[in-house]
């Protein structure tokens, strides 16, 4: 059985490397200051954002391990596990770590904008590759919320700490948003194993067992988070994968309907449990009836 360390709190990560922190919610780590570090395989009950400049061994996260390089930015939300088991080797690394509790963001704008932030729910090669620049942005911003958390405690201590957090996070999605042009090609290629994923599966009859296909099922067949997945679909689409996969079924629908196939038997062969599910995502899709459809034909 594996030796999972149980981060409940952002002090027990700390108390972990060596570190006190002066804040119950928050824990900002400069990894040069507390290194060398044991491994740990963690748990984690807090939000976590790990940047490492050097990482001489893999990582876990989820199912997987990060494709990290130089820059490499992890994020990880509350009900992850993440990190490497120890086995007793201490090891040095360089760059930062910013840890907050769920209970920091109570009554903030960004409890809710938080689930914006899509790539807290990414998992196998997923990682932010960043930039130079975009790194000096993120170690810039680690550092003053440090020095913020260096100061005497007040009233308004929280309230800006969660607005440089918040600032954090936006330059985070930009810096995703940039990596997902900048791989575009590799993008494409996930949409053309997407739509292969699609052919295949009705081509082999899957959908008379399983139903139509999810959006987790092709992300799984592609070693993606739904989330990651979703994100890059509609990068290179314009479009969600959901909908992509209803347009598809869509399509191979009107292929059946010209043969003169009935709609109750499209229906089925296309995984529908019941034709007016199918009649009634048609209507939604195309604007008219699988019965106006063939009426016009």
């Amino acid at each position: 059985m594996r030796k999972i360390y149980s981060v409940r709190s952002t002090s027990d990560y700390s108390r972990h490397l060596g570190q006190t922190d002066t804040h119950p919610l928050v824990s900002v780590i400069d990894f040069a200051e507390v290194s060398p570090i044991r491994h740990s395989l963690n748990s984690y009950s807090v939000y976590g954002m790990f940047m490492h400049e050097h990482l001489p061994v893999e990582l876990t996260y989820g199912c997987g391990k990060y494709d990290y390089t130089g820059g490499t930015l992890i994020c990880v939300a509350p009900g992850q596990v993440g990190g490497k088991e120890d086995n007793g080797e201490r090891i040095n690394l360089d760059g930062w770590a910013l840890l907050f509790h769920p209970d920091l963001l109570r009554g903030t704008p960004l409890e809710k904008t938080i689930k914006e932030c899509t790539f807290f729910e990414y998992r196998i090669n997923e990682a932010l590759h960043m930039t130079d620049e975009e790194r000096d942005v993120f170690v810039m911003l680690m550092r003053q919320i440090k020095n913020e958390l260096a100061n005497n405690r007040d009233t308004l201590q929280d309230r800006i700490i969660v607005e440089y957090i918040g600032l954090l996070l936006n330059y985070c999605m930009r810096f995703y948003n940039r990596q997902f042009i900048t791989r575009k090609l590799e993008n494409s290629d996930v949409l053309m194993k997407f739509n292969t994923l699609l052919h295949d599966y009705f081509d082999e009859k899957r959908q008379l067992t399983l139903g139509l296909p999810t959006v987790q099922y092709c992300a799984d067949k592609l070693c993606m988070s739904p989330n990651y997945f979703g994100d890059l679909i509609k990068k290179a689409t314009g479009d969600t994968a959901s909908n992509h996969i209803r347009q598809y079924v869509i399509q191979l629908a009107k292929n059946e309907l010209a043969t003169g196939v009935t709609i109750a038997q499209v229906a089925y062969g296309l995984g529908f449990e019941y034709p007016q599910h199918f009649s009634r995502m048609f209507k939604k899709q195309t604007g008219m009836t699988p019965s106006d459809y063939c009426e016009n034909l």
